[in-house]
Formats: C-alpha cells, structure tokens, sequence
C-alpha cells in the first residue's frame, strides 16, 4: 500500500507512516524494525502489522551509510548481460555473494570504456562494498583512490590497467594454439582465424594462441587469412567467401563469431573443419556437432567473487593473477578432414 502526499501523488511510507497508523513513537518503530529489545510484544506486534499494510520498507543504504558500515552489496561490471557466458558468470558470482549475505547489482559496459567508468563510478557513489569487473578498456587509473579507499575491485577475464588488483583470466592463447595444433593433427595446412576486435584483450590473446599454435604445428600463418572484428552477419559472410574455399578448417575467437560462422557456412556445399572458442547452448546438438575450446564459467565467477570476499575478510595479501586452463572438447566439426 502507498500513501499520498499532500499534493495527492503516491509516495513510498515512511517510519512517520508507521509510526501514526501503529499509534507508537518513530523511536518505538526504529527497534522494531531493526529488532532490538525493548518493546512490548503486542506492541512490536502492532507496529508490523502497520508496515505490512502500508508495505514499508527500510533504505538499507541510507541507514549504512549514516552508521559507516557495508551496504550489503557488490557491483558487477560486464560487457553484455544478453549474452549467456556473461549470464552464467554473474549467476556464479551472485552464489558466492548470496552466501555471503551480499546482493550484486550489475550493468553491461558495451565494450564502451566510458560507460564502464560511468558504471563503476556509479557503484562507487552508491557505496558498494566491493567491484568485479569485465574491463572493456585499458586505463583504470579513475578507480586507484576508491581502491586506496578500501573498496575491493578483481577484474575478471581481462586484466586491468593502471592499477594493482586481484586479477582472473582464462588461458586464451593456450586454448586457441590448441585449436590450431588439433586440426593439423587432422591434416589442415590452411587454417583460417576469425577474432574479436584486436584492442580487447582477449582477442589479442587469442591471436597470439593463434600464431604459436601455426609455429607448434608447421602451419603456415597466413595473415590473409586472419580477419579481426568487431563482425556482423553481413561481414562474417563476406570474409568467409573471401578465404573460402582456400581456408580448409577455420577458429572463431568468441561463441558470437561462432555462432555468425555457422549462420554464414549454412547451405555451402564447402564448409571447413570448425573449432570455437567457448562452448554455448545446443552447439552438440547441430550438424555435425561443434568442437569447442571450453573452460569453466562459473569457476571464473566463482573464483573472482571468492577473492573479492577474501579480501572483504580482511585479507592482506598482495594482488593475485588466476589463470584459469582450458580444454579442446571434440564433437566433430573439427574432426573434420581436408
């Protein structure tokens, strides 16, 4: 139930409200609410009953604030929370912090540094107790005086720039030369690699896995062959009949890339051997099935929220680097001979 100010408009209840419908002093609903002793139990009793008809609800962040202690919650910047690997990530995280007795607001940066400053700032000015962070640029330096402060920040994915802080990453170039080397077992000597924007991390990553991958196997690296992005339906399609059919075997460097790679090679006689990076929904079910280079998403999560609780206890220890390993999990697309 609202009430109405005097102007006649709806507005939230207020301890006032309760106080006048309970027929008790602001005092009296102040203990009730935040259960201390003190109050008669017909009383308390009568006070709960007026702040579930008028549907009262305390402001946590306020009440924390006035008192100098944690708000409860941590912040979570990510680049996307459509997409399902950042879905899986930020269920993994809100576990930790739920059994921590945290909640995690969360935005989407858009790979776009300046909305990621304008979200992490954001939560900074609302007091969260802590930041994990997908970093979408490479200058962090705006956040060095809430981490001198006492805020806790691990970037997860992607490392941080500019500042010193708990960091945990996937193995990207280790993953993606694993690719490279499984496909020359199966007889490929043109291989072709689709990347993400080369200014991103782990796309640079990925690259590079992608070159020393070429050099472990005796494959020619064809820079002719190599197309970053940022991609598009239409850009996929175009540079696939481009390297097509020179190109035997193809690596995507994200689920996405995947995903548009698939949509592209859809009613080609010609479709080369297939290995994604990140696994995602129903690729084992297509035709053939997809071989991916997968790790473990919800260990990343996990990992990043355990370390940021770590240091909410209190721990001193200098910043860590987690490099989480990845593995080839062959399906059939890339199993593929030339």
């Amino acid at each position: 139930m609202t009430t109405l100010s005097e102007s006649g408009s709806a507005r939230r209840a207020t301890m006032n409200d309760v106080a006048r419908l309970a027929g008790v002093s602001i005092k009296t609903v102040s203990r009730v609410v935040n259960d201390e002793s003190g109050v008669h139990p017909a009383t308390a009793e009568r006070v709960l009953a007026a702040i579930d008809q008028l549907g009262f609800r305390r402001n946590l962040g306020a009440r924390n604030l006035r008192r100098g202690t944690e708000t409860g919650t941590i912040g979570m910047v990510l680049e996307d929370l459509a997409n399902p690997f950042y879905s899986v990530l930020t269920r993994a995280a809100e576990e930790v912090a739920r059994a921590n007795g945290k909640q995690v607001l969360t935005g989407s940066s858009d790979e776009d540094p300046a909305r990621e400053r304008e979200l992490v700032l954001e939560f900074c000015s609302r007091r969260v107790d802590g930041l994990l962070v997908v970093p979408a640029g490479h200058q962090h330096g705006y956040i060095a005086h809430e981490i001198n402060s006492g805020t806790p920040v691990v970037f997860m994915d992607r490392p941080g720039g500019n500042v010193s802080a708990d960091t945990v990453l996937v193995d990207n170039a280790g993953g993606t030369a694993h690719a490279v080397r499984h496909l020359a077992e199966h007889g490929h000597r043109a291989i072709a690699f689709l990347g993400d924007a080369p200014d991103i991390h782990t796309a640079a990553e990925r690259l590079r896995g992608f070159r020393e991958g070429c050099a472990q196997a005796g494959v020619p690296f064809e820079p002719g062959l190599v197309q970053m992005g940022p991609h598009t339906t239409e850009s996929v399609a175009a540079t696939l009949d481009r390297m097509l059919p020179r190109a035997t075997a193809l690596v995507t460097g994200n689920n996405r890339i995947t995903v548009e790679a698939l949509r592209a090679l859809s009613g080609r006689a010609h479709r080369p051997a297939l290995v994604g990076f990140d696994d995602f929904e129903l690729a084992d079910l297509l035709d053939p099935p997809i071989t991916v280079i997968t790790h473990d998403t919800r260990e990343l999560g996990r990992s990043a929220a355990e370390l940021l609780f770590a240091r909410l206890d209190g721990d001193p220890a200098p910043p860590r680097r987690h490099v989480l390993p990845t593995r080839l999990l062959p399906r059939g697309s890339g199993e593929v001979s030339p």
